[in-house]
Parts: C-alpha cells; sequence; structure tokens
C-alpha cells in the first residue's frame, strides 16, 4: 500500500466525457491550496510510454497498471495525484484501488449523445461508421465503477462544479486535510 502522505483521484469514464478537463482544474485547485499536484492524462501517457501497447484487454490493463504504478509513486512522495484515464475494465481499477492506500474513484458520466457530440477526436464518429475498432463504449466494453466515491454528471455540471464535488469528496475523506 502506498503511504499516507499523498492521495490518487482516479478519473475514470468512456472518450469524451470530460477526465482530463476536470483532472486540469482539480490540480489548480491543489496548488491554489499550496499543494503538490501531479496530472497523469490517459492519452499523454500512452504516447509516452505506452508504445508498445495495443488496444486488447490485455495492453490496456498492462496501461492502467504503468499509470497506476506512476501515481502510487508521486502520491508516495507526497503529491495530490489526478489520474484522467478511460481505463475500462473495473478489474484493473480495483487493482490500483487495493494498493494506493488513499485512492478516490470518480465516475465520469454522459450518455453517449453527449460524448458523440463532443468528441474533440472524431473517434465516436469512425467508430459508428466501422473505421475504427475497439473504442471503449462503442464496439468495446467500459464497465462503470459499482462503487465510486464520486460520480459527475458531465452533461450536466459543468467541469468547474465537478471538479467542485470532488474536492467536497476529499475533505470528507480527509485526504486534503492530511497532505503536507
Amino acid at each position: 500500500m502506498v503511504g499516507p502522505s499523498g492521495f490518487v483521484v482516479w478519473l475514470t469514464g468512456p472518450p469524451a466525457a470530460g477526465k482530463s478537463t476536470i483532472a486540469r482544474r482539480l490540480a489548480c485547485a491543489w496548488v491554489g491550496r499550496g499543494l503538490r499536484a501531479e496530472v497523469l492524462d490517459g492519452d499523454e501517457v500512452r504516447a509516452a510510454f505506452g508504445g508498445d501497447l495495443g488496444f486488447s484487454r490485455e495492453d490496456r490493463d498492462a496501461n492502467v497498471t504503468r499509470v497506476g504504478d506512476a501515481a502510487a509513486r508521486l502520491a508516495r512522495t507526497g503529491a495530490c495525484v489526478a489520474v484522467a484515464m478511460v481505463s475500462p475494465y473495473r478489474a484493473a481499477r480495483d487493482a490500483q484501488r487495493s494498493r494506493i492506500a488513499r485512492f478516490c474513484e470518480v465516475h465520469c458520466a454522459a450518455p453517449i449523445e453527449v460524448l458523440v457530440r463532443r468528441d474533440p477526436k472524431g473517434l465516436y464518429r469512425r467508430a459508428l461508421a466501422g473505421e475504427l475498432l475497439n473504442l471503449t463504449g462503442v464496439n468495446d466494453p467500459y464497465e462503470p465503477p459499482l462503487a465510486p466515491e464520486v460520480t459527475v454528471r458531465t452533461d450536466r455540471e459543468p467541469p468547474d462544479a465537478c471538479a467542485g464535488a470532488i474536492l467536497a469528496a476529499l475533505e470528507d475523506l480527509r485526504y486534503l486535510a492530511l497532505v503536507r
């Protein structure tokens, strides 16, 4: 288990659910409180360190493990870490929860119609046209968390309100009070 100094907020949800935007808002809020903040964005980490991984279940789980390792190390040094990552499989996320002492899972939820409309990369359009295989939530499964600490409905609330709900949960969990 990772020690008590830092913590990890794991934002999960399908592509275009708002995970990265909310993670950046959280990091800004933490820095505003004088805390050390780190954001591990799934797309950025995969681009930098996941060149050997594809999009099979095994490769996706390996990527989650790599990001979890980095997040755990950062939290152990006292960082507040926001992980913004689809991480579609519940078991892989639960494995990270079991090894990180201060772990807050956030489910970023929105209906597919909203995800398709806001999709910045055109992934949904391509998947729905049959041009892209293995898109989470379209032709590959997404397993939502069963008991996340926080669920944010990104189709109903703006990113700042979503970040505020997460910050309130971190206060309730007393994670923010323990970071020095």
